[in-house]
């Protein structure tokens, strides 16, 4: 594959991350509704440019149980990492009631059927399915693992949230070694929506 069909898709995914999260634009969508659609994108530009990233979709009980398992492992680890930021960063709890205050007046409901059904698979699709996968295939398999997983945490760095920023490096490394192990997208999507729903909707930690 080109490095174009490998660089313009990053790029479209730092721009509308850019929109969505600076200071400077954020105020001009709403939120949810730009994630949705900037996800969409992302995973549209990943099918028709990869066009045998279906493939990659096996579904079986043992993936479904995977994907529930490993979103609940996640969850504890953002538990475990609020507690000891909040110990080791003045900032942290600020920050992450920041990204929590993205929900304030919204519909919780919609918000985690967005999270479930589009922005979850999308970006799982997109960042695993395409990226690192592209990556892999180009300079090999720790390295694409690495390369997808630093520009999946970079692409956040537009909300100058330190937490944010983090945060999905963590995920990047769990999701990005998932699927160096195993190049199934079936488990990533599930792990990834009800992670998602679960952290923002349905057990927050506050």
């Amino acid at each position: 594959m080109s490095n174009k069909k490998i660089i313009l898709p990053i790029l479209i995914a730092a721009i509308l991350w850019f929109l969505m999260f600076s200071i400077w634009t954020k105020h001009l969508f709403n939120f949810w509704i730009g994630i949705a659609v900037s996800a969409s994108i992302l995973m549209l530009t990943a099918i028709v440019l990869r066009k045998d990233i279906l493939k990659q979709f096996q579904w079986s009980l043992k993936s479904v149980g995977i994907g529930l398992l490993s979103a609940a492992v996640l969850w504890m680890v953002f538990y475990l990492g609020d507690y000891f930021s909040s110990l080791i960063f003045d900032f942290a709890r600020e920050q992450v009631d920041g990204i929590y205050a993205l929900k304030e007046g919204k519909n919780t409901k919609l918000i985690a059927l967005g999270l479930l059904f589009i922005m979850g698979p999308a970006e799982e699709i997109f960042w695993r399915g395409y990226v690192q996968q592209n990556f892999i295939d180009k300079y090999g398999e720790w390295e694409g693992f690495v390369f997808a997983t630093l520009i999946y945490a970079l692409v956040h760095i537009w909300s100058f949230n330190f937490m944010l920023v983090m945060a999905a490096l963590v995920c990047g490394i769990f999701w990005g070694l998932m699927y160096r192990y195993n190049k199934n997208l079936v488990p990533l999507i599930i792990s990834h929506a009800v992670w998602d729903a679960a952290v923002f909707i349905w057990f927050p930690i506050l």
